[in-house]
């Protein structure tokens, strides 16, 4: 099983369940810290496009820099690249964790999507 690259925020609950369960089946992860070590642009691009999801889902909608900003009157007046630089420019942006082996992509904490997508049973 190759090593999962798991971006989160030390200091988010959700990002410390997410790195448990990961850890409980057995994964090697590679902790990247999402605020001191933003993804670049090229980087989210590849990930909305393994993942399935649109774009506005790698948002973090129920943060405070998300309502600060207004995003969500804002979002849809601005481009696909507008809003990945945004994304790049601030990792508390970015909804976490995010998780990859490379190719595949999950955001957020579920263990039942977790189960289907981690799972090394």
């Amino acid at each position: 099983m190759s090593k999962l690259t798991i971006y989160h925020y030390p200091k988010c609950s959700t990002c410390r369940s997410a790195v448990k369960w990961l850890q409980g089946q057995g994964h090697e992860l590679q902790l990247q810290h999402i605020v001191e070590q933003p993804p670049g642009v090229e980087e989210l691009r590849a990930w909305v496009a393994n993942s399935g999801h649109e774009l506005k889902k790698f948002f973090n909608t129920g943060g405070d820099v998300y309502r600060s900003l207004d995003l969500k009157n804002k979002l849809a007046s601005f481009s696909e690249q507008e809003q990945l630089e945004l994304l790049a420019g601030n990792g508390m942006l970015i909804k976490r964790p995010i998780v990859t082996d490379g190719q595949k992509v999950t955001v957020g904490f579920k263990e039942e999507q977790y189960a289907q997508a981690w799972s090394k049973v």
